[in-house]
């Protein structure tokens, strides 16, 4: 099983769980042959993607950090 961790660490709170809440249903939605946990503490927000094969994997982590690069657009913006 292929992995990769990716470690948000924001400057406040606010921002961390802003970025958990709007990837909870991304993560509950689940992609195929890929496996997907999230934690969120204080102003860390760690992401754990695993996946079967590195093309899985390779596509989970563009998916993830696209939606939290999303998520960070709009924030700016509202």
């Amino acid at each position: 099983m292929k992995k990769a961790t990716f470690i948000f660490n924001f400057d406040s709170r606010e921002d961390a769980k802003i970025v958990a809440e709007s990837l909870k249903p991304e993560i509950r939605h689940k992609i195929p042959k890929a496996y997907v946990e999230a934690e969120f503490s204080g102003k860390t927000f760690i992401l754990y993607v695993k996946a079967e094969d590195i093309s899985t994997l390779r596509a989970a982590c563009n998916s993830y950090l696209r939606w939290v690069n999303t998520v960070l657009n709009v924030k700016k913006i509202v």
